[in-house]
């Protein structure tokens, strides 16, 4: 009975030792989580200011370029109305083929 005894009690000191790793080993896990977690915040915190600030200046570059390129757009518009203009001023009037009267 006394080996039986001896590998009972190594089987629970075995036991024990492994539940205090495992808790060592969780312990530390959180550690590392607490602290990456803490790391990312600070990371998407920074990264969403600058991706405001670049969104902010891309938006006015692209108001500009949209109010730039409309004024020219209506500045083509207009003068293609008048070339319009002076062309059929230079054609004149339809002329008819058939002549009424012949």
């Amino acid at each position: 009975m006394s080996i039986g005894a001896s590998m009972f009690a190594g089987a629970g000191w075995i036991v024990r030792r492994i539940d205090g790793v495992e808790s060592k080993l969780t312990h530390r896990i959180d550690g590392v989580e607490t602290k990456l977690t803490a790391r990312i915040d600070d990371v998407e915190t920074k990264l969403t200011a600058r991706i405001d600030v670049v969104e902010t200046k891309l938006t006015a570059r692209i108001d500009d370029v949209e109010t730039t390129l409309t004024a020219r757009i209506d500045a083509v518009a207009s003068d293609v109305v008048e070339v319009k203009i002076a062309v059929a001023r230079l054609e004149g009037p339809p002329r008819h083929l058939v002549v009424a009267g012949r």
